[in-house]
Order: C-alpha cells, then structure tokens, then sequence
C-alpha cells in the first residue's frame, strides 16, 4: 500500500507533468498534439499580469525568457520523490537493452522521454532472468530511482513484496498479457490473440503475391503466451488461405530464453532447407540475427514488436511491423498520466483497431494491401473474432 506521502508525491506528478508539453506532443495522437501545445503554451499568454512586478523587478522577466528550462525544473521537483535533486527512470528488462525489439523499445523509449525533459539518463538493468528478478529490481529501486519501469511480465513475479518495500517508487509494469492488480502497480497490457492474428493476415497477404504458401514461427519454449500468438497467428494465415501452413519451433531453454541465437539461427536454417517462405522470429537477442539470415534467404520476415522497423533508417528488411512496441505503449501510458486519467492501480489495455499502438501493419503498403488490412482491424475492433481468439486463448493458458 502506498503512504500518504507517496499519494502527495503523484499527486504532484500529475500537476506538474500535465505542464511538460514536450512529453505530451510526442505521445499524442494527431490531433493531441495541437490540443496539448494550445494548453501548455495559454499560461504565458495569460500571465501579463506577472509582468507588472517585472518593470520593477528585472531579475522577474528571467522566467519569461527561459520558460522551456523553467518547466523541466518545476518539473523535476515534482517527481524527485527521494529529495535527492534529480529525476532517474529505471527499467527492468528480461533480454537485452539493445536487442533492436522488444526489450529495447522500452529502454528508448525511457531514454528519450528522459532527454526530452531534461531528466538524468536512466539507470537500465538487463538480462534479468525470472528467479534472480527480486534481487535484480530491488537493487535497482535501492540506486537512486524515481520510476520503474518493468518491461515483461516474466520477470513481474515478485513485484507485490518490491512495492511493498519501495512505496515511495512510481511502479509501472509492461505486463503483456496481465499481472494482478495492485493499488502500488500501474500496468498495460494488450492481447496476444488479436495481435498475432493481424500478422498473420498481413503474412498471408504477402504470400500470395510471392506465390509461397508456408511460414515457421520461431519462438523459445512453448509458453503460454506463444501458443496464443502462433495459433492466432495460423488463424489469421488461413484466414487469406486455408492451403497456408504454419510451424512452430521452439529454440530457448526453459523458461523465457528469447536470446538463443545459434538455436534460432539453426531453425531458421532447418525452415529454408523445407521450403519456408515466411518466418516470424517471435524472438528476443536472437531476433534481428535470425531477421538477417531471413534477408540474406529471401523471406518474408516481421518485427516482434517493434513499430520502428519499416522506417527508412532501419537496416534490416522487414515487410511486416508486428507492432506491441513497449516504448509505444509506455509513452502513451505517459499521455495519459498528464491527463489525470491514468495512476498507481489502474491498468489499461491495449486493444488492436482501438488504440493505435498494437497489430501488424504491412511496410510500405499498397493500398489494396491497407485496405485488407483496415479490414481486419474493423473486424476485430466490431467483435467479429473475439469468439475465435478467445477460444485461442482459453485454450493456451489453459496448457501452461
């Protein structure tokens, strides 16, 4: 439960970050952004009367002529919750922080919103695995840090006992597919089923005009949450034809091993030699090693992930960003805090043809491409699948 003080300190937050238009015009919509620069920027237009003072007090027309450097100020003080004079995110992530998917995304996202505020540069602990998380995450909450972000929910276990012994702390979780509420605990999640089924529609969409007609879906170790994507994801193929083939291969060892690269490589390999035409590399470390051996064969390949893949600065060739972006979802979780309408014990979900952040999007589209895929993001924004990937995903957890 969190303290009196602490309940002041968001309270704070709140106030305070709803002035920091920078963090606000890079989460909103677009049209937010106008909305929010309008709101931020009414004050210096209504504060004539402070100018009065200033005619006789020339060190008062200072603020005026710093006004950007003067809200990130007020804004530290308000979320330096340890009084030591700064502001510091830190991030718990299971894979590494430079992976370029899943576990990245949210360390650039943090780091970005720290630089844009004029916030000290996170402290960024990786490669947490799921037994040594408690000590992990203690010993980031005990270095200084203002807000953690934890990046996955397989590492998410001991966070009721962290919460306890940290209340000052702004928890927010990345949690995927869920993790139970807490009044101490803010979180996002989305939908795993709805997610993958878009990307294999947009797959299937791409097979038929490169005439293949098979996909293998690399992931590490059966999980719960993997049976729920590659399901939904052969859905969604056989959605565009019922002919398309999807396997499954795990290659980690048990449990959350996303990051082995020679398994995964070595599958993918395997996958070639039988005529895959496609591959979804629903990987960790090991993604862009195996998105590179896809290049280098020709295949389809996605993001698992990341919404950034089909910018033009990106290296690799991807025709599908399978976009469940935790850098995405934790700016737009910031957005929402500035508006008052997200705290310590709320959750929100991220729902595909809803919210703009998840489902898979086909790199540089056509417009047939866009209109089939804007389909199918009506048909799960209208309920039409929730039937069937509910099904799906009864069925996943129900396995383990």
């Amino acid at each position: 439960m969190k303290s009196k003080q602490a309940g002041h300190r968001i309270s704070r937050m709140l106030v305070v970050l709803a002035a920091t238009s920078v963090i606000a015009a890079a989460c909103g919509s677009d049209s937010k952004p106008s909305d929010t620069t309008t709101a931020a920027t009414q004050p210096a237009a209504t504060t004539p009367a402070a100018t009065e003072p200033a005619a006789t007090e020339p060190a008062a027309t200072e603020p005026a002529t710093t006004e950007a450097p003067g809200t990130t100020v007020a804004a530290s003080s308000a979320l330096d919750t340890n009084g030591d004079g700064k502001v510091v995110f830190g991030i718990a992530a299971a894979g590494p922080a430079d992976d370029g998917a899943y576990y990245q995304a949210v360390v650039d996202a943090a780091k970005e919103l720290s630089k844009d505020n004029g916030f000290e540069d996170p402290i960024v602990v990786d490669n947490i695995q799921a037994a040594d998380a408690a000590t992990a995450i203690g010993d980031l909450a005990q270095q200084g840090v203002d807000v953690i972000i934890v990046g996955a929910s397989e590492i998410a276990e001991p966070l009721p006992d962290l919460i306890s012994q940290y209340p000052d702390v702004f928890w927010y979780c990345n949690c995927g597919a869920g993790f139970p509420e807490n009044p101490g605990l803010a979180q996002s999640t989305d939908d795993g089923a709805q997610i993958a089924y878009t990307a294999g529609y947009a797959t299937g969409i791409k097979l038929k005009e490169k005439g293949g007609d098979s996909a293998v879906f690399i992931g590490c170790c059966d999980l719960g949450f993997e049976k729920q994507s590659y399901m939904a994801f052969e859905l969604g193929l056989k959605a565009v034809d019922p002919a398309y083939t999807n396997t499954y291969v795990p290659t980690g060892d048990f449990p959350f091993d996303f990051d082995n690269t020679a398994n995964a490589t070595a599958a993918l390999q395997t996958a070639v030699d039988n005529g895959a035409d496609a591959v979804y590399p629903y990987l960790g470390g090991a993604h862009r090693p195996v998105v590179q051996a896809a290049n280098d064969a020709g295949l389809i390949t996605m993001s698992a992930g990341s919404s950034k893949v089909c910018e033009a600065t990106e290296e690799l060739h991807y025709d599908i960003a399978v976009k469940f972006d935790g850098g995405d979802y934790v700016r737009a979780i910031m957005k929402l805090i500035i508006d008052g309408k997200f705290k310590e014990g709320d959750t929100k979900k991220f729902e595909v043809g809803v919210d703009p952040e998840p489902g898979a999007v086909i790199c540089n589209a056509t417009a047939d491409e866009q209109a089939q895929m804007d389909a199918v993001y009506k048909q799960i924004a209208d309920g039409d699948l929730a039937e069937a990937l509910g099904k799906i995903s009864a069925e996943a957890f129900a396995q383990g």
